[in-house]
């Protein structure tokens, strides 16, 4: 018997089952789960803001009526840069980098709240 012929496949042998050694990713506690959520939501908000103060401006100039000023719209430009930033480093990282982007996303939008539309 050649030694290759010991070696041939057998398609009806009794296999081993292989093991898998792969582990899942582990998930990021709930909490901070929650806050990416809550900040991701934030962040659409500030960009979608951001495109209001754009279009009002444009259509305010077209018919003469005064629309949102130059600081305005650069303030709300700045924020959704930023957010889109801070919220993508949030998505992608673990612990309190994580935290910490959601929380500056919560930031930004609350100081161009408080100065572009409450102040």
């Amino acid at each position: 018997m050649n030694t290759h012929e010991s070696e041939r496949y057998d398609p009806y042998a009794v296999t081993a089952p292989r093991t898998v050694t792969a582990t899942a990713p582990r998930r990021s506690p709930l909490v901070v789960r929650a806050l990416r959520a809550l900040s991701g939501a934030v962040a659409a908000g500030v960009v979608i803001l951001c495109l209001v103060v754009i279009g009002s401006a444009y259509v305010g100039g077209g018919r003469g009526f005064p629309g949102p000023g130059t600081v305005s719209i650069s303030a709300h430009v700045v924020a959704s840069v930023f957010v889109i930033i801070a919220q993508r480093i949030a998505d992608r990282r673990e612990g309190v980098v994580a935290v910490v982007a959601s929380v500056a996303v919560l930031a930004a939008a609350a100081l161009l709240l408080s100065t572009q539309w409450w102040g």
